[in-house]
């Protein structure tokens, strides 16, 4: 089983007693925070909970798995998320 963002939202406006339109709009910008600080090369944390951060990815070579040509593919970034020690401990039910 998975929750879905709607899934989410009815169970924060369950739990906290706000309206889900609220509860929506506070995901919506948590979300565009998270995305503009990462863009900007900056890390996100919320201790115990989780940290995002931008990696960054070397240029490297690779190869056409169709015509087996030698490619360069450039440098770039990644996502990096890393769970905090409160979400480690849900997981395993301690």
């Amino acid at each position: 089983m998975s929750l879905n963002r709607s899934d989410l939202v009815t169970e924060v406006a369950d739990k906290s007693g706000a309206n889900k339109t609220v509860v929506n709009d506070v995901l919506d910008a948590l979300f565009a925070t998270f995305a503009e600080q990462v863009a900007q090369g900056e890390k996100v944390s919320i201790p115990g909970w989780l940290a995002v951060e931008r990696t960054d990815r070397a240029a490297r070579t690779g190869r056409n798995p169709q015509t087996g040509e030698t490619i360069q593919i450039p440098a770039g970034h990644s996502v990096k998320l890393s769970a905090g020690s409160k979400l480690k401990a849900a997981a395993t039910g301690k």
